[in-house]
């Protein structure tokens, strides 16, 4: 009988699910329901339980917005310190009653997104600044250089998340992004640059060459490679 996997995208703003078959392909429409704030992880994990409540699946795949190691959360810049050190993986398997991964949410929407060949770096401009890196398809974990120094002693979630988009403007915010592809090219030499999230909609400039903007839905369709990955 054919796996169906549950997967399962945590934001800063909104949490969204979706169950794919065995191909990645989706198996019905995207669910997406607020953030609880504060993100504590006990309504968290509700609001999880009650997104998956009525969908049949045989595993679960989630991807969130901090370093993680073993399905521990060791960071959680856009949600509580309480989930540092959180067993989030074990606490979903447990809950759903389903073996359960978790990875870095751009890790997530990486694997859904990308070829496969050469230097592939990813970046999500949402409620925070994700990344990830790929050589030859396979994942060089936890790169979080949203909370590296970018420009004028801030990092690039400082200068590019959605705090900065909402206080500088929309025009400010794309003049910040032009410049960190362009530091992010001299830095990586990356053959592609996929951009995703939920702010790629306010870009207003022509991408260089060998940058891609990502469907939102990739960050869910990578689910189906975490289980492929290991």
């Amino acid at each position: 009988m054919a796996i169906q996997t549950l997967a399962v995208d945590i934001g800063g703003s909104g949490i969204k699910v979706m169950v794919l078959d065995e191909e990645g392909m989706p198996l019905g429409e995207r669910d997406r329901l607020e953030t609880p704030q504060p993100a504590y992880p006990e309504p968290v994990l509700l609001l999880i339980e009650t997104l998956a409540k009525d969908k049949v699946f045989d595993r679960v795949s989630v991807g969130f917005p901090g370093v993680v190691r073993n399905g521990v959360t060791e960071t959680a810049a856009n949600l509580t310190p309480e989930w540092i050190g959180f067993d989030l993986g074990k606490a979903l398997t447990q809950r759903l009653n389903k073996p359960t991964r978790v990875i870095n949410d751009a890790d997530m929407q990486g694997l859904g997104a990308i070829a496969g060949q050469g230097v592939e770096l990813v970046i999500t401009l949402g409620t925070g600044f994700g990344s990830a890196l790929f050589v030859d398809g396979k994942l060089v974990p936890n790169l979080e250089m949203g909370h590296h120094p970018f420009r004028k002693g801030e990092t690039y979630e400082q200068q590019l998340g959605r705090a900065a988009l909402d206080a500088s403007g929309k025009k400010k915010w794309n003049e910040r992004l032009q410049k960190a592809i362009a530091t992010l090219e001299n830095l990586f030499n990356y053959d592609t640059l996929y951009i995703g999230g939920g702010n790629t909609n306010r870009i207003n400039f022509e991408l260089p060459p060998r940058v891609k903007i990502v469907p939102n839905v990739s960050g869910l369709l990578g689910g189906i490679a975490l289980w492929k990955e290991h």
